[in-house]
């Protein structure tokens, strides 16, 4: 009798998504975004294939709770490999005629990743890999090695937005922000929906009709994939779309201002113009740690070079005298030809304040927009504005931590509640005639007269 994954194999057509989920190489291979888009199918069949393809392969597939691991992937992969593989319930472990095995684990507490310490897998999935956090990934990839010539050690992630894991898997994979050894081309996302799901589309249509009817927030996430909302997420008015936007040319005539907010452990400094209609465009960032006062004025300084700022806006903290030399930070800002204004820190009235910014309103051709924008060259603002999120104890503030995301969404906040003013437009100069120009006026034609008085308003010489 044949067994049923044989006939699976044969039968089976994965969606587009799929497929490129099945190719890819990658040290690392993340696929998912929304809900419905065959993502525990597409990692079990990843598993199953290599395991078949790969005589004595090492693999690990996690899920968080061993009831998730049993109902998404055990007794599917049992019914499936009924007669070929064989499932030993004391160890997990499904092992394949060739003498690969797939190990069947999960991470409940923060503590069950060190049952995986000292072993080696040559290929590891994290199915909902944002329930994990970000040391149980790093830890997990220290046992992803190997010491075989034919397969380089790979790890396999699926995700939705949302939950513990999510900044890490944004960082990565959607965000592309990358840090110590980590290698750029180690990094592939695949993204899906449930429209990528034919199978499910045509059996299961309900499912989609309820995703479809989810409210905004939950809808952008759980149907759209998008990175940029999930549960308890402070500013649900971010959307990449909207706020986001590629460099212009700042005119000369609108007002400019730099918002900081200076620790040793961060500078976050932006630049913003204000327009005629009181839009603001943060077109400039500087975002580093471990700068003394002086240093930080002098990067502020070269930064701005001969633009013409209104004010440089900072939070009152940086008026507070130091112990060790009597003086303020705002005061060796001064020194160093950086004048500081104090901002109002009122957190709650503030974040209300950015959240009107935000807000998503219509242009004057009825498009998408909102009265403050963000240059893409700021990326540290663009990716932590996101993922602030309500505080626990208060959920009208936003949280205090993890503290890396508040310093660039502070910077902003109180260049807000700065209350800036709209830049006036610059007028044309009025433009004298002398007397044989009105004699040349009255003397021409209806055509001529027109054309003079378009030179008027905007001479050659202007």
């Amino acid at each position: 009798m044949e067994a049923p994954i044989f006939r699976a194999l044969r039968e089976e057509i994965p969606n587009p998504k799929q497929r490129l989920f099945f190719e890819a190489t990658a040290r690392h291979i993340a696929y998912g975004g929304a809900r419905g888009g065959g993502k525990s199918w597409a990692m079990r069949r990843k598993f199953v294939m290599l395991a078949m393809r790969y005589p004595g392969l090492k693999l690990l597939l996690l899920r968080r709770t061993l009831p998730e691991l049993r109902e998404n992937h055990i007794n599917p992969m049992r019914a499936e490999l009924f007669g070929y593989a064989r499932y030993t319930d004391t160890d997990k472990a499904f092992v394949f005629p060739n003498g690969s095995r797939i190990k069947m684990g999960y991470c409940d507490s923060e503590a069950d990743i060190y049952q995986y310490q000292g072993q080696e897998y040559e290929v590891i999935g994290l199915e909902e890999a944002t329930h994990f956090t970000e040391s149980q990934k790093d830890f997990l990839l220290t046992s992803n090695r190997s010491t075989r010539g034919d397969f380089t050690p790979r790890m396999y992630y699926t995700s939705n937005p949302g939950n513990v894991g999510h900044q890490w898997f944004k960082r990565l994979f959607i965000d592309k922000q990358y840090k110590g050894a980590e290698n750029p081309q180690d990094y592939v996302f695949i993204p899906a929906q449930v429209y990528d799901n034919k199978t499910l589309m045509d059996n299961n249509p309900e499912y989609v009709q309820a995703l479809e009817t989810l409210p905004e927030e939950m809808k952008r996430a759980h149907l759209y994939g998008d990175w940029d909302v999930f549960a308890g997420q402070y500013f649900t008015e971010f959307r990449r779309e909207i706020h986001v936007l590629r460099p212009f040319e700042i005119p000369v005539d609108w007002l400019r201002y730099v918002a900081l907010d200076y620790g040793l452990d961060m500078l976050a400094a932006y630049w913003i113009a204000v327009d005629h209609q009181g839009m603001a465009y943060i077109y400039r960032e500087l975002y580093q740690p471990g700068l003394i006062i002086s240093d930080a004025a002098q990067m502020i300084d070269e930064l701005t070079g001969d633009e013409q700022i209104e004010q440089h806006i900072a939070p009152p903290d940086l008026w507070n005298r130091r112990q060790d030399t009597g003086k303020s930070a705002a005061e060796i800002f001064s020194e160093h030809g950086i004048y500081l204004s104090k901002a109002n820190n009122d957190r709650i009235q503030g974040w209300y304040e950015l959240r009107e910014w935000l807000k998503p309103i219509a242009d004057e051709q009825r498009r998408p927009a909102a009265k403050i924008r963000i240059f893409e060259n700021c990326i540290n603002l663009i990716r932590t504005l996101p993922l602030l999120q309500h505080d626990e104890h208060n959920p009208n503030d936003a949280a205090k931590d993890p503290h890396e995301l508040t310093h660039a969404p502070d910077a902003i906040r109180y260049f807000v509640a700065s209350r800036p003013y709209a830049a006036e437009p610059l007028k044309p100069p009025k433009v004298k005639w002398y007397k044989d120009q009105f004699e040349d006026y009255y003397n021409a034609d209806v055509v001529e007269q027109e054309r003079l008085l378009i030179l008027r308003r905007n001479p050659p010489w202007g």
